[in-house]
């Protein structure tokens, strides 16, 4: 996959270093030298260029890459400028920074694809999610080990625990499983909830409406997660 990451303040930094350190090809935009400057060494190639110039944007091939990220944030102008730019370039994926409530609805309104807080989610959890798609949440517990939730790899779907053995192949333990069921609500309309089985047996079979619960060590979760795309 590639990304541009635009803007390189405290967070853009992080955010494209993290992504390209999980193995990520990251394109760093930003107009200043400096801060072009020190994230060059951490990224795969990093530019000095004036975001809000349509036509370097296009020279730089931004619209080529999967991803482009608009880490700005904390100068809204440039933020939805850039924002509607890259949806004018048509690039597939946009992730836009907002700082308030306001900023992200207009942000959405003029092409974002997904709006995020920085409050809410710091530069490495965002690239844990963009590298591994199939990690829908994660909680840091200690240096390199988190609580995952992760969907299954399709090579798990109709094995049983026990057949898997994910913690001797794979060096992480499932704790729980939870899983999607048709439910109705109150007012009668057709819903999704999910059930929690904190004590799965061995000889239960994972479904495609299952979410694993896991534990371990964030390579190994990651090796785990990329088993689809046949990285691991």
């Amino acid at each position: 996959m590639q990304y541009a990451v635009i803007g390189l303040g405290r967070f853009g930094a992080k955010l494209a270093s993290s992504i390209f350190a999980k193995g990520g090809e990251v394109m760093a935009i930003d107009k200043d030298p400096e801060a072009v400057d020190a994230v060059k060494d951490h990224v795969s190639q990093a530019v000095q260029c004036d975001c809000t110039n349509e036509k370097a944007l296009r020279e730089l091939g931004v619209q080529d890459l999967d991803v482009a990220i608009v880490a700005v944030g904390d100068n809204i102008e440039t933020s939805i400028l850039v924002t509607a730019i890259l949806k004018r370039l048509g690039v597939h994926r946009i992730l836009s920074r907002a700082l308030t409530k306001m900023q992200g609805q207009i942000l959405s309104e003029v092409g974002a694809h997904e709006v995020f807080s920085l409050e809410e989610q710091m530069g490495e959890q965002i690239a844990d999610r963009l590298i591994s798609p199939h990690i829908l949440e994660s909680i840091k517990l200690s240096s390199g080990h988190s609580l995952t939730e992760l969907e299954p790899p399709s090579a798990f779907i109709g094995k049983s625990l026990k057949e898997l053995n994910v913690r001797a192949h794979y060096g992480v333990n499932v704790i729980a499983i939870k899983t999607r069921k048709p439910a109705i609500n109150e007012k009668g309309e057709n819903i999704v909830k999910m059930v929690l089985n904190d004590l799965p047996s061995p000889d239960e079979k994972i479904s495609p409406n299952d979410i694993l619960v896991l534990v371990g060590r964030d390579e190994k979760i990651r090796q785990l997660s990329e088993l689809d795309s046949g990285e691991a």
